[in-house]
């Protein structure tokens, strides 16, 4: 087996320091690693309450992410792909979904919560997209200053998540804090204060983060199940009603079953798209000649601004995949039940597929990031919507605030799974 020579904390990815270092720090590390001759290996965080194993392979370089996920009957999703551990079964229960399943199941749940994301769906979405961006817009301009990840980029995907499942008004804060204690397990501010990269994982802190999370999931499984009871009354046109009337194999999904798709979904809906606008402000901000040229010709240069957005940011920073046998990719063997996590974020940075990675650039083509996944059958869903998204917002932004910016420097997620910022100053 090949194990990394890291011994300090850069380069070490089990270390939970490095994931606390300054971004630039992580990316440098990572790009040591995409010129190694082999995957690095790196043993397993031992976790308290969790089975763990002997560790994972790195996939850092684009060619080898691409290949793992448009290869998904040697590099599996079952079964786990949202943790390095195998997820317990008190986990499980409200956190297995369809991003934990391979095909042929995995393609007949897809079908079903496709529907909601469709061309013509997202198309009637665009009105309310714009009155939602107009009010976010109307209320920093009457703030003059904010706190731009909850004035402004949390609101816009928590309000279409929220409506296009029928959440009602009411249950949208909760909705939005539980998710971020999901993704901010292990982030002091969600964690209920307790700093592991300071303090180590000890068992009781462990079990507090744990117990968090699972009260998190509870809550929004007895929502799930809540609309699911209204559904089958009285059916609507949301995506709970698709989802309970719904059959796969000749069998209606259970109840558990819906509620672990209710959680991916307003999870992925909220915090991916959440962050990638957050981020969008900061690269604006640092880099005012790109700015420059996204206001000059908003229509024209805003696909290309999204695409590379999402590329240098990644909100998802890596999934998980489990080898079903043997395999060979580029030059290495991997072996049957071998551990590899996908890392898309260090993928967006390869040098042999993107000249001067490291930079911003808005004209950038052709793009091929994987910020939305890789090619394959786990593709995020929701990528199309995500780009009206933040093509709406930033429009109604630098139409009416041209000078919106950053005024200070990001409050960063600590998180190996999620590139999240919790708060950023701004100003217009």
């Amino acid at each position: 087996m090949t194990t990394t020579t890291q011994d300090t904390v850069d380069g070490n990815l089990s270390n939970l320091k490095f994931w606390a270092l300054p971004p630039e720090r992580r990316m440098a590390a990572f790009a040591r690693l995409r010129q190694l001759d082999h995957p690095a290996f790196f043993p397993e965080l031992k976790l308290p309450f969790v089975k763990t194993g002997p560790g994972f392979y790195a996939l850092t370089r684009h060619a080898d992410v691409v290949e793992a996920s448009r290869t998904p009957q040697v590099f599996s999703s079952e079964p786990c792909s949202n943790s390095i551990a195998d997820m317990p079964g008190y986990l499980a229960r409200y956190f297995g979904s369809m991003i934990n399943m391979d095909d042929p199941r995995h393609a007949k749940i897809r079908r079903i919560v496709s529907r909601a994301f469709t061309p013509r769906v997202l198309e009637k979405l665009e009105t309310d997209l714009q009155a939602t961006a107009t009010k976010i817009v109307d209320d920093l301009v009457e703030k003059g200053t904010a706190d731009f990840v909850t004035d402004v980029a949390a609101r816009l995907p928590l309000q279409v998540i929220c409506d296009m499942m029928g959440i009602p008004e009411r249950a949208r804060p909760m909705v939005y804090d539980r998710t971020n204690i999901i993704l901010g397990l292990g982030d002091p501010e969600f964690s209920g204060g307790r700093d592991y990269t300071r303090d180590g994982i000890t068992r009781l802190g462990a079990l507090y983060g744990l117990l968090k999370v699972l009260v998190a999931g509870y809550e929004l499984n007895h929502l799930a199940m809540k609309l699911a009871r209204q559904r089958r009354r009285r059916p609507g046109d949301d995506l709970v009603s698709a989802l309970v009337s719904a059959e796969v194999d000749g069998e209606r999904l259970t109840d558990q079953e819906i509620g672990s798709f209710f959680i991916l979904l307003v999870v992925a809906g909220n915090e991916t798209t959440r962050n990638a606008m957050s981020h969008g402000l900061k690269l604006l901000t640092d880099n005012p000649e790109q700015r420059a040229l996204l206001l000059e010709d908003f229509d024209k240069y805003a696909p290309g601004a999204v695409e590379e957005i999402v590329r240098m940011s990644t909100p998802v920073i890596q999934f998980r995949r489990t080898l079903t046998r043997d395999y060979e990719m580029n030059g290495h063997q991997y072996r049957a039940g071998d551990k590899v996590l996908l890392f898309y974020n260090s993928a967006n940075r390869d040098e042999t597929v993107f000249e001067n990675p490291d930079v911003f650039d808005i004209t950038r083509s052709p793009n091929p990031h994987v910020g939305f996944g890789g090619p394959g059958p786990h593709f995020c869903l929701g990528a199309n919507l995500a780009r009206r998204e933040m093509t709406v917002m930033f429009r109604e932004l630098f139409t009416r605030v041209p000078n919106i910016r950053a005024t200070g420097e990001p409050d960063r997620l600590f998180s190996s799974f999620i590139n999240g910022i919790k708060h950023l100053p701004c100003a217009i």
